[in-house]
């Protein structure tokens, strides 16, 4: 495999060795998986306890610390004690063979990947480490998501240097340490949908691909990019606003055409999937697990970037949110791919403020947050090759965004405020529509009223953007007390009849 310097970015991070040019297991990690390959009857490994050791034996090959105690406990507490008994039969005879295998052929399947990269288009898709302000797009295929994950569960992915280059943790041993250590069933549900994305996988291995793309709004001058957008900017645009549909119920990942739909994100991709976060984002990671690969390589999130992510599959049915959250299931993929082998699944995540308060208001936080969303809803590549001006941007773009109340909930952000952001840096961005989910928030009951009225007055992104400044402004000096739609529209909140006179 010829080496380019993409290549020699993330090897660090990478539990495998370079000679001459190609990857390797180290011989006695080798010699290890063999015999996991083989089964139980061989490496004796039919236990969650012998599980654990057999992890910690493969990373003190690759020079690497005995798991925490509270991990190993919590790999023994969920195979050995939680897991039904037919089914850690299954777990450790067949699975856990079939993904040892997968694991052998990592080497192989990494030099077919870069061999591949550009295949696409003109442009490097290999795996890489994303610096901060790196935009770019990596393509990987299904079964080298797998690969990868199943060094995750495995535990084998160095750590050295990632909190340094701003990488999230990748290995799954904090899954099971909080098992362990914190546990409630929301955790033990969160686990039982990563296991039946290995055992789907194990017995049928997918064949599409999966994009990462690091979208950045460039801080500076730059002639075939947008650069971040000023204050001056929104207040004098003069686009209509996009559709925008309320929807009462139902959640975003039910939404079946294909739309952007937003991830709740943590500025760290993933949040706290890996460790006891059980929320939209955390969740989302739970269900497409594939998702969880992004942590590898993808640092955390400046202001002015955005991370989406194209076909990532969903395995899993679920029911309830944070301590209720359970898996229910096995979950059959309806989407169907592009051209390119990717579900049509777009997923763009982006990180809202995080307990913001009264500063929400300020004039920098609100195009902070609108600047994010913007960054997230641009299609950059159309952007990068028309080399057009941010408000001749998508004309031919029909994929709207599904979304709901980003940046509320534990971020503690108004949900009247963040609905209106959304639905400006939708429009500009010149996507077709907003698809909104209130999860029935008692803040949103009249938003369905107040976009009705907004929409019959014709209002342009940059009249809106002026009232919400203006509204802003007055809660930050305690001019007003009362939330964004009642200050618009008082009449709504007075049982007085609608009147758009």
């Amino acid at each position: 495999m010829e080496s380019s310097n993409d290549f020699r970015s993330i090897l660090p991070f990478l539990p495998l060795i370079l000679r001459s040019s190609a990857v390797f297991w180290p011989p006695s990690v080798l010699e290890a998986l063999k015999s996991l390959s083989k089964g139980p009857i061989h490496s004796n490994v039919n236990s969650g306890q012998l599980f654990a050791l057999a992890i910690d034996d493969l990373r003190n090959s690759l020079g690497f610390s005995s798991l925490n105690l509270s991990a190993s406990l919590g790999f023994s507490l969920f195979f050995d004690d939680l897991m039904n008994k037919d089914d850690a039969v299954k777990w450790f005879t067949e699975v856990v063979p079939k993904l040892a295998d997968l694991l052998l052929r990592l080497p192989v399947l990494l030099e077919t990947h870069y061999q591949n990269a550009g295949a696409f288009n003109e442009t490097d898709t290999g795996l890489r480490l994303f610096e901060s302000q790196q935009s770019g797009i990596v393509f990987l295929s299904q079964e080298l998501i797998a690969a990868l994950l199943v060094c995750a569960l495995f535990c084998l992915f160095p750590t050295t240097n990632r909190g340094a280059k701003h990488l999230p943790p990748i290995n799954f041993d904090n899954l099971f340490l909080c098992l362990y250590e914190y546990y409630d069933v929301s955790q033990e549900n969160k686990i039982k949908c990563i296991l039946h994305y290995f055992e789907k996988i194990s017995s049928d291995m997918h064949v599409g691909n999966v994009s990462f793309e690091r979208k950045v709004l460039p801080l500076k001058n730059n002639p075939s990019c947008i650069v971040y957008p000023e204050a001056d900017f929104w207040s004098n645009s003069t686009l209509s606003l996009c559709m925008f549909e309320v929807c009462t119920s139902g959640l975003i990942e039910d939404h079946l055409t294909e739309a952007l739909e937003v991830d709740f994100a943590n500025k760290y991709l993933g949040g706290g999937a890996l460790s006891r976060g059980c929320v939209q984002e955390e969740i989302r990671f739970m269900i497409n697990p594939e998702l969880i690969i992004g942590m590898l390589f993808l640092p955390s999130m400046a202001d002015n970037e955005a991370i989406e992510i194209i076909g990532a599959e969903r395995f899993s049915n679920y029911t309830g949110y944070a301590k209720s959250f359970r898996f229910c299931g096995d979950y059959a993929e309806k989407k169907s791919c592009d051209t390119m082998g990717r579900r049509k699944t777009r997923i763009i995540a982006i990180d809202a403020l995080c307990n913001p308060g009264k500063r929400q208001y300020k004039l920098e936080f609100l195009l902070r947050e609108t600047n994010k969303a913007l960054c997230g809803f641009l299609d950059t590549n159309k952007s990068r090759q028309n080399k057009m001006p941010i408000n001749e941007i998508g004309n031919d773009i029909a994929i709207g965004v599904v979304t709901g109340n980003w940046g509320c909930g534990a971020f503690g952000g108004d949900p009247q405020v963040k609905a209106v952001i959304q639905w400006l840096a939708a429009s500009q961005g010149l996507r077709p529509f907003v698809l909104y989910y209130t999860f029935n928030l008692e803040a949103l009951q009249k938003l369905e009223e107040v976009v009705q009225w907004i929409i019959l007055h014709e209002w342009t992104v940059g009249e809106l953007w002026n009232i919400l400044v203006e509204y802003s402004n007055q809660r930050l000096k305690g001019k007003t007390k009362v939330g964004f739609f009642s200050w618009l529209l008082p009449y709504l909140y007075n049982d007085d009849p609608m009147n758009f006179d």
